[in-house]
Order: structure tokens, then C-alpha cells, then sequence
């Protein structure tokens, strides 16, 4: 499989939001609004990445920024026929190599908890559940 990972462009956007949609395990709502993600990249350059095939077209992202001190990723999907093969390691890699280069050294993933196959892909990788935490959010 030949593919292609550079940095996420706002350019890109409707295809990474057609690719989040239609993946199973990625949340959407209104933190992922073109003018939400466009902000993101502003504040977080060099960490989000996107995997394309030889026709230009997205099949994998991964959303990743960091605070100034901890690394966070939201939102890793590779399309369904291009799995398995890869792309979805990458991507993290390659978030996680821009974190340390920007002297962050700890990265939380945000899975959701009935994500199974997220769960497993992120333990393959190394990743560990943090079962004393609870996560919450507000609209504001």
C-alpha cells in the first residue's frame, strides 16, 4: 500500500470530516466545525497529520495538540478498506515524534468506552487505561 503522511491542512478538511463520519468510535460535534479545527491547527502547528493515498485523497488523521505540557489526541481514523496495513501507527508516530520535538513528554488519547477496537489498537501500541479518571465536558 503506498501512501503519503504530511501535516493537516485546513484544505483537507471536508474529506478528514467525511472520514471521521465514517468511522465508528470517532465523535463528532460542534468542537469539530471547519472554523473549530481551523483554530486547533493555529494553536497546535506541526502535530496533525493526515495519510493519503497515490491519488491524493485522505484515508487516515489524526487530530493531536498539546497544552504546553501534556500532548492529547483526538480523533485517529483510517478508512475502513485501508486498514491493517500500517497507517494508523504512523500517524501516531509521527504526532508523537512533534510532541517530544516540542519537549512534551506524556500523551492521552481519548477513546470512547464501548471502542473496543480503539481500545486494542492503543494497548498494541503501548498505551495503557487509565481506570482512576473520569472525563467531563461542558457546551459552553
Amino acid at each position: 500500500m503506498d501512501y503519503t503522511i504530511a501535516p493537516m491542512i485546513i484544505a483537507d478538511y471536508d474529506e478528514i470530516y467525511q472520514l471521521w463520519s465514517d468511522t465508528e468510535g470517532v465523535p463528532l460535534n460542534v468542537s469539530d466545525s471547519i472554523a473549530s479545527i481551523e483554530k486547533y491547527l493555529r494553536r497546535n502547528q506541526h502535530t496533525s497529520f493526515v495519510a493519503k493515498d497515490m491519488r491524493n485523497r485522505v484515508i487516515g488523521a489524526i487530530l493531536c495538540g498539546h497544552d504546553g505540557a501534556r500532548g492529547y489526541i483526538r480523533h485517529l481514523a483510517v478508512s475502513a478498506p485501508h486498514r491493517n496495513n500500517g497507517i494508523g501507527g504512523k500517524l501516531v508516530e509521527k504526532s508523537l515524534a512533534t510532541l517530544k520535538a516540542e519537549s512534551i513528554h506524556k500523551c492521552t488519547v481519548f477513546i470512547l468506552v464501548d471502542n473496543e477496537g480503539g481500545e486494542i489498537f492503543w494497548e498494541k501500541g503501548g498505551w495503557h487505561l487509565r481506570s482512576e479518571l473520569k472525563a467531563m465536558s461542558k457546551i459552553i
